[in-house]
């Protein structure tokens, strides 16, 4: 059996406490008989030597059982503390609980005051089924043993890591390195600190860990180890009476000024600010710090005032003593415990003893188990209540978080800023209207924040180291392409000369700084020269920390960028195709032909052929030009239309609908034949060239050889894209490019070359009239210089690129390196067709067959209508074959009433003028036989008395003015005929 330890006696306070306890349970038995007051034994562990922590504790959990049962007079239980001095030590806290569980009985534990401790007190607590009440345990790391009988009564360590990295965000900074005890209190918060940066995009480069019982020497040590590093924000998270050494320290190396930033967890905010004391204060001014927020009521007030004046009392030797948040959730604690007892009840307060043997030796093995454990645990759960911290419920045996203060150290104490909460972020004030609005991570929600150096000014968090280390910056060395990055060395002084485009850029970029940048260039070369790898290999170096940068024609792609982090690009991005070019302008019988497209040459002979239709159809009944034979009228309708692509037209039009359509026709023709000339002589003149290759696939499908850059990722690409790895050839040089492409791909050359549009436009602009750059263009995001991830550098380089590229700089920059190219056509034109299609035109050749179409339309209104008295015919027997083909005999007719031949007459094909219609001759009354041309337009008339010259005419005109009825006539004539057949 392990020997109980005599416990020292305990101190007075907890003596005349527990008399006057018992006094009053006696006095309440006599004055309410049929009440029975139940005692309750509860234990409390804390640390008492020399530890104010422990006394303010202490302190507040007496006034909180007193302060209870004098409102709770009715309640059957009564809390009868058991204290026990853990002695600042975890055996001690382990003994102090045991000896509580195994001799006292206790129902809970209320304690200890260390996350060290209380790992061992929880695990016994869990064994015996006895609750644990912790109000200063905060570390996270006591959630991992999961045990239900243990109830965190404060805030999680890891709550408050979200109001920090809102701070970090807030203010820009990407990066901060935690300073932490070695301990489980300051291990334990760490990875949940690490993650919440991490998710506002801050990087922890460096942990420092300082070890509790560091000496000043190597606290000095350490700290000076963190100003050799580029980060200048740190974030404190340790016992405050290291916090106070590491502060002073940092003060005297000159760590507290300005440029430095120190953020404070809450463990440190909340001893500081409690009970601030100049000499600390001073060595931490400008510092921030966040502490849980403690609503200000008057019941709070009151208890402080009581509780300053108790304290006092019971401690004359403990002077500027001030209450702290712990030992308000002590007091909160005991208000919970002591309603979850009494809702409990007290059916089951004994032990059940374990089973073991009688030989056994250890404590632990005899160890029983608390029956009324299981139904604490319970109502503990189910306990809400408003207390002197707020609102007070446990969720899953964790006091629910509320919001942050943000603390700004400033003179003798601190300054609230603002506040953080979970779901407004930062915000000035808890109870501003504008708290409604969504989350906020803007530094603008909070005051003025006064930083170490006494400056308003908001530190960018990382600073050059100050030892003279200059930035190691690796550039590539390769033969070809020495426009971007040339490395030149002397084997005499074995040294290196760095030059080159990329160079100029990130020279500019550095002096456009507004800080210096000391840095020196390393080219990434064996000792022979010769490059040490590929572009690949050079960033890896970066994230393997041999250089602290990369600088020169590295292309910005997703798999660098999974270990390095790019600034902007600082030239165009995309892969590109490089073919050779040939005149396409071939010299044949039938180049006139090429102007046109094929469907435009058809639809112009097509719309030729409608329009000698059209004015056919409009002129040939009024227009002597276009009668006669049917194939004389096909010959003159098809020459007319087709002579005015020449505008050689020698008939003469009558009809106003003819002119209309001949006008809108010629404008047609105009445009067609002044574009074809254009076209045609551009042909002829103009040196036509035309790429060998427009398309990916067809090199891949002829399984042509294509070309690429030694060592670039374009590789990757090619075979993504299909090209078989034996077709593939590296060159490093724009001369070889030429050759190489010279030679084609039958002669051991390539057809095409694939490389970065930088490389293109330098290719190009020595060789820009023998090859050309053909599309697609193959995204990527340009040349970009490298830093390590989260490095501070990466944000002001890019913001200086971008103010270049916007600028003259980039530009003189390139036409050194480069030249004007001014003398290099665009080759993109060369690849557009110079043929005229249907498209261009189809507007024009509508205008013209809405046109004709409209007079065709008019015409035949208006034939229809005049001749309507020919389509009623008197004997109805006629069939429609025989009306179609009178309506047609009609049609070919001449119109004797057109105005043509009545003011010009007519005259017979000797030239003898004939009478006109108006006065007719006298022989045109001695007609016996009145008959229709038949089919053609040869007269079958017979004339008895006629004139010679009318008797020789081929096309005889009958007057027949004097016929009352000349339409009547005629259809008695074709009645007469019709019968006759």
């Amino acid at each position: 059996m392990i020997m109980r330890k005599k416990y020292p006696s305990k101190p007075a306070l907890s003596f005349f406490s527990l008399l006057f306890l018992r006094i009053f349970f006696f006095e309440m038995g006599m004055a309410k008989n049929s009440t029975s007051i139940i005692p309750m034994n509860v234990g409390v562990v804390l640390d008492f030597d020399n530890d104010l922590d422990g006394k303010i504790g202490l302190s507040c959990i007496n006034m909180s059982l007193s302060d209870f049962y004098d409102t709770h007079g009715d309640y059957k239980t009564r809390l009868v503390l058991i204290t026990r001095d853990s002695k600042n030590d975890v055996a001690g806290a382990a003994a102090a609980a045991l000896d509580l569980i195994k001799n006292v009985e206790v129902q809970a534990i209320i304690g200890p005051t260390t996350s060290m401790q209380a790992n061992f007190v929880i695990e016994l607590g869990d064994k015996a089924q006895v609750p644990i009440l912790s109000f200063s345990a905060s570390s996270p790391s006591l959630t991992s043993i999961r045990s239900p009988f243990f109830f965190r009564a404060t805030q999680n360590d890891s709550t408050q890591v979200n109001a920090i990295s809102a701070l970090v965000q807030a203010f820009g900074w990407r990066e901060a390195v935690p300073i932490y005890i070695d301990n489980e209190y300051g291990q334990g918060v760490i990875p949940y600190l690490t993650d919440a940066l991490q998710a506002v995009d801050a990087r922890v480069p460096y942990r420092s860990v300082i070890s509790p019982s560091a000496t000043d020497d190597q606290i000095v040590s350490e700290l000076y180890k963190l100003m050799t590093m580029q980060t200048r924000v740190f974030i404190v998270h340790m016992f405050p009476s290291l916090g106070a050494r590491v502060f002073a320290k940092a003060k005297e190396i000159g760590m507290v000024s300005e440029g430095y930033v120190w953020i404070m967890t809450d463990g440190l905010t909340a001893e500081f600010f409690s009970s601030p004391k100049a000499s600390v204060t001073n060595t931490m001014q400008g510092a921030l710090g966040v502490k849980p927020y403690v609503p200000r009521t008057k019941d709070l007030e009151t208890f402080r005032i009581r509780w300053k004046r108790k304290f006092q009392q019971d401690n004359p030797d403990i002077v500027d003593a001030d209450l702290n948040i712990f030992g308000l959730w002590a007091y909160d604690a005991v208000t919970a415990l002591a309603l979850a007892v009494e809702k409990a009840g007290t059916a089951n307060l004994g032990f059940q003893k374990a089973n073991v043997s009688s030989n056994s030796s250890t404590d632990l093995a005899t160890l029983g188990v608390s029956l009324n454990g299981p139904n604490l645990v319970q109502a503990l759960s189910n306990i809400t209540f408003k207390g002197l911290t707020g609102d007070y419920l446990f969720d899953n045996g964790q006091l629910q978080s509320s919001a942050f203060q943000i603390i700004n150290v400033n003179g003798n104490g601190g300054r609230e800023i603002g506040f953080w909460t979970s779901t407004k972020g930062i915000v000035k004030t808890l109870n501003s209207t504008n708290n409604m609005t969504a989350y906020s991570g803007s530094n603008s929600d909070l005051s003025t924040v006064i930083w170490p150096g006494d400056t308003t000014s908001v530190p960018k968090g990382w600073e050059i180291p100050t030892n003279g280390k200059k930035l190691r910056i690796g550039v590539p060395v390769k033969d070809g392409f020495s426009e971007f990055v040339k490395v030149k060395r002397d084997p005499s002084s074995n040294t290196s000369t760095v030059t080159g485009y990329s160079i100029d850029v990130f020279d500019s970029v550095v002096k456009a700084l507004p800080y210096a940048l000391p840095y020196e260039y390393i080219p990434f070369a064996k000792p022979d020269g010769e490059p040490a790898g590929t572009y690949d290999d050079l960033i890896y170096q970066v994230y393997l920390k041999n250089f602290d940068a990369v600088v020169g024609d590295t292309t910005i792609v997703f798999n660098r960028s999974q270990y390095v982090d790019f600034t902007l690009p600082y030239t165009e991005s995309g892969v590109s195709m490089i073919v050779p070019i040939v005149d396409n302008n071939s010299k044949n019988a039938w180049v006139f032909l090429r102007p046109l497209t094929w469907d435009l040459w058809v639809t112009s002979v097509c719309f030729f052929i409608f329009i000698g239709f059209v004015i056919w159809v409009l002129e040939h009944r009024i227009n002597e030009d276009f009668r006669g034979p049917a194939s004389h009228q096909a010959g003159t309708s098809f020459w007319f239309s087709f002579s005015t692509m020449v505008f050689a037209q020698r008939e003469t039009v009558v009809s106003n609908l003819s002119r209309a359509v001949v006008i809108i026709w010629c404008f047609v023709v105009l445009i067609l034949t002044q574009s074809y000339t254009a076209s045609l002589t551009s042909l002829l003149t103009v040196q036509q060239l035309r790429p060998t290759v427009t398309d990916v696939h067809e090199l891949i499908k002829k399984g042509e050889y294509v070309g690429y850059q030694e060592g670039s990722f374009v590789l990757g690409i090619l075979l993504n894209l299909g090209f078989d790895k034996s077709k593939l050839i590296v060159y490093n040089s724009t001369e070889q490019c030429d050759d190489l492409l010279s030679k084609g791909s039958v002669n051991g050359g390539i057809a095409a070359a694939f490389d970065e549009v930088p490389y293109t436009r330098l290719f190009l602009s020595k060789y820009c009239s023998k090859y050309a750059m053909i599309d697609p263009t193959f995204k990527t995001a340009g040349f970009g210089f490298a830093f390590p991830k989260g490095s501070p550098l990466v944000p002001d380089v890019s913001r200086a690129v971008l103010n270049m590229t916007e600028g003259d700089k980039m530009k003189e920059i390139e036409n050194a390196w480069f030249g004007k190219q001014s003398n290099c056509p665009d080759s993109s034109n060369s690849v557009t067709s110079n043929s005229l299609s249907l498209k261009s035109f189809w507007g024009l050749f509508l205008i013209a067959g809405v046109a004709s179409l409209l007079a065709i339309i008019i015409f035949m209104v208006m034939f229809v209508y005049k001749e309507r008295k020919m389509f009623r015919p008197l004997n109805s027997r006629i069939s429609v074959r025989s009306k179609v083909r009178n309506f047609f005999r009609i049609f070919i007719q001449r119109d004797l009433k057109s105005h043509t031949f009545r003011k010009s007459g007519l005259n017979d094909s000797k030239g003898t003028n004939l009478p006109s219609m108006g006065e007719p001759s006298p022989s045109a009354y001695s007609v016996q036989t009145i008959s229709f041309p038949g089919d053609g337009d040869q007269s079958s008339t017979k004339s008895v008395g006629s004139s010679p010259d009318c008797q020789t005419s081929q096309e005889v005109v009958i007057n027949i003015d004097q016929l009352t009825n000349p339409n009547q006539e005629r259809l008695a004539a074709f009645e007469v005929e019709h019968d006759h057949n």
